[in-house]
């Protein structure tokens, strides 16, 4: 029982580490929302967001309460989204989120990966919510 603690807080204090050694080397997603309006959608607004994600990052498992089109501008990701096979994207590629839909965008490349990124969203809701159960 003593080893399987030792294990749990060692691989805990290395995701941790890790995870601090990304924040020091600015190694975070970027989120700049460019727009954000009503919509004719009763209940909905438009977000338009620009997303950066720098190699070796992951954007954590989400949802939103939205539909989401995203273009990917520059750079390659994988895209693992509830429901559907991972897969991965390069510039000039187009995907679909929907609504509630678990995902997560990882950059395995060795450059920066920006995408712009059209939100159909719930007006009063969060744009984000973090969740911790990995996309499938």
């Amino acid at each position: 029982m003593k080893t399987v603690r030792v294990v749990t807080l060692t691989v805990v204090a290395a995701a941790l580490s890790f995870l601090t050694l990304q924040a020091q080397e600015g190694k975070v997603v970027k989120r700049n929302v460019v727009l954000k309006e009503d919509t004719s959608i009763p209940g909905r607004e438009a977000v338009m967001a620009h997303v950066e994600l720098p190699p070796g990052v992951a954007e954590g498992p989400h949802t939103h309460f939205a539909d989401v089109f995203v273009f990917v501008e520059e750079g390659e990701i994988t895209l693992e989204n509830e429901g559907h096979p991972t897969v991965k994207l390069k510039a000039g590629d187009v995907f679909h989120i929907a609504q509630g839909a678990v995902h997560q965008a990882i950059n395995n490349g060795a450059t920066t990966a920006k995408l712009s990124a059209v939100f159909v969203a719930e007006k009063g809701k969060p744009l984000t919510t973090p969740v911790t159960t990995p996309a499938k």
